[in-house]
């Protein structure tokens, strides 16, 4: 099997679950008991802490334990909401663990701006500026899109937050772990994590909340995470995001390189070698191994079965939105026609891929697009009438 789909998951990594088991089966107490060996657990659990703290430059007692990164966007998003302001700022292209969110607080009477992007998928600092309300309660601007991999000038944004005295979160699943990501040159106030994305289990991940930020509880029940986040915490998933992401960072000046090479490798060999393609998103300032193509002429779905059958992982977009019949809000917001939209894949390169893979891929997908195409009324229109020119 050849994976290139890191972006929704990524495979644990070597001593993860080593790291893990012990606090599945000896060291299975309940870090709130007050007893020695709860005790021992608890100090695992802080040191686990004090590693995501470290990762991002942010205190211990900054970092919040939580089930992943939906429900660290929930948490900001609602949390912040004192029920005084009433105006939300987002982008466009958010994951819809935040969409979502501020889709439904519309229902409940809040207002949301929802940001307009470029062709690359940047979001203007001049459209904030305008957007910001004396009501405005909370921004919130994804750090690195899932799907088209554009990083956002988040410190910009921040200036303008600053400002207005408004809180900012941004939405850092994709980015923690993959380039440096530092809480105090970003200068946000909240910032979410997802111990997947980065090699730790699922079901784990965390918001930074930075010291003096209100900050609403989401659940209510125990005294867990300093009385911030009620739950008995996920003991084994906190002890593997620590060891995941300690690994991470350690590898980062090494991986980060050569991933990017990878992506720009695959990105050229897709461009050069199969007519009628097209990169999505930017092209400077992306995730280091976010490959994402637009086939003309054909459905990216049925492109990913092929790549299936010939033992291929990849995505059309956000795993979340796996099965949407509807093309991508992300693509759309970029610009792109519903054609564009559903004839794209997204490649995401990871830790385990190799050049050799790149090689392997590239055999089955040219001739694969190529069958495609023959098959595609589309396609057919397309050489009476242009010739085969263009994109």
């Amino acid at each position: 099997m050849i994976y290139l789909d890191n972006a929704a998951t990524t495979p644990l990594r070597p001593g993860v679950l080593e790291a893990m088991l012990p606090f599945l089966s000896e060291n299975f107490f309940n870090p709130s008991s007050v007893y020695a060996p709860a005790r021992k657990v608890r100090a695992a659990v802080d040191d686990a802490r004090g590693i995501v703290a470290s990762a991002i430059g942010a205190k211990p007692d900054e970092i919040f334990f939580t089930s992943g990164g939906t429900e660290s966007n929930n948490w900001a998003i609602k949390g912040a909401l004192n029920g005084e302001k009433k105006h939300i700022v987002t982008t466009a292209i958010e994951h819809h663990a935040v969409l979502f969110v501020c889709k439904h607080l519309e229902k409940c009477g809040f207002e949301v701006t929802y940001l307009p992007v470029d062709g690359e998928g940047f979001a203007n600092p001049a459209d904030l500026e305008a957007a910001i309300r004396p009501d405005t309660a909370l921004v919130s601007i994804i750090l690195a899109n899932n799907e088209v991999g554009t990083i956002q000038p988040i410190q910009q944004f921040a200036e303008i937050t600053a400002r207005h005295g408004v809180t900012l979160h941004t939405d850092a699943v994709q980015a923690v772990g993959h380039f440096a990501t530092d809480v105090n040159e970003l200068e946000v106030q909240m910032l979410s994590i997802s111990a997947h994305k980065f090699g730790g289990p699922k079901g784990v991940g965390a918001l930074f909340v930075k010291k003096g930020t209100p900050l609403f509880s989401l659940l209510q029940g125990g005294a867990q995470e300093r009385n911030r986040r009620a739950g008995t915490e996920n003991v084994a998933g906190i002890i593997g995001m620590g060891a995941a992401l300690s690994a991470a960072i350690e590898e980062m000046p090494a991986e980060f390189p050569r991933v990017t090479a990878l992506r720009d490798r695959l990105t050229r060999e897709i461009l050069d070698k199969i007519p009628h393609t097209r990169l999505n998103g930017a092209r400077e300032n992306r995730l280091p191994g976010n490959v994402n193509i637009s086939f003309r002429f054909i459905e990216g779905e049925s492109l990913l079965l092929h790549l299936d059958m010939q033992n291929i992982c990849a995505s059309t977009g956000s795993a979340c939105s796996s099965g949407a019949l509807e093309p991508s809000h992300v693509l759309m917001a970029l610009g792109l026609d519903h054609e564009q939209a559903n004839g794209a894949l997204r490649f995401s390169l990871g830790a385990q891929n190799t050049d050799e893979e790149i090689d392997e891929l590239m055999k089955i997908l040219s001739p694969a697009v190529k069958k495609l195409r023959a098959l595609s009324p589309l396609y057919d229109d397309y050489l009476k009438t242009s010739g085969g020119a263009g994109f």
